[in-house]
């Protein structure tokens, strides 16, 4: 398998990839900025998009979604209890003082416990964690969880922002990501990664 994290700005996001060498078939996880840099990794790889999964819907992580679906074909996955804010994305980008037109219509909406698969029988599991959004996702593949802005190295994400709840987020990572296994590695949305054993110990939000 392949999987290539990619950094991109203007938020200084992450973008990943994940890529079936038998199949050729992929998965793009969060979609801030398509770069040349992650064009350049689906054509050297002979890459086919089969999903463009959004974590959650702030303009940091889905603001060029309408590309990376022109661009890949991929189709346009999140939780159902996010598409209120998908569909928003145009008024979140007035915030931060830049133009962004209404986002191409999610082709599946996911629930807490689904399995996408892609590739030779790659899966990938739903978990539905808010507290950052109402419909914020973490994605298991492979020992791997994409969190993205649930958790980070040494913090969490912010929820200040229209239907974040702190206490429903700590509730999210203690009761949906710890019980995953100290072994799991966290792949977060901005940052580093990190793994469940580390932040269960040095995370101060988690003690």
């Amino acid at each position: 398998m392949l999987l290539n994290q990619f950094e991109v700005t203007p938020f200084m996001s992450n973008c990943f990839v994940l890529g079936c060498e038998e199949t050729r078939e992929a998965v793009i996880i969060d979609a801030g900025e398509f770069t040349g840099e992650i064009a350049e990794f689906l054509k050297s790889n002979s890459l086919t998009v089969k999903y463009i999964i959004l974590t959650h819907s702030h303009v940091d992580h889905a603001g060029d979604i309408a590309r990376f679906k022109e661009e890949t074909g991929g189709l346009i996955v999140l939780h159902e209890d996010e598409e209120p804010l998908y569909s928003n994305l145009s008024s979140q980008a007035r915030m931060f003082g830049f133009q962004l037109a209404s986002p191409p219509p999610a082709d599946k909406l996911v629930h807490h416990g689904d399995e996408l698969m892609f590739g030779a029988e790659q899966r990938l599991g739903i978990i539905h964690c808010p507290g950052h959004s109402p419909g914020g996702i973490s994605i298991l593949w492979d020992g791997n969880v994409f969190v993205g802005d649930t958790l980070f190295a040494g913090s969490i994400g912010r929820t200040d922002l229209p239907g974040g709840s702190y206490h429903t987020l700590i509730d999210s990572i203690k009761t949906r990501l710890i019980p995953l296994g100290d072994s799991v590695q966290v792949l977060p949305g901005h940052g580093p990664s990190t793994t469940l054993a580390i932040e269960k110990r040095y995370n101060p939000f988690l003690a």
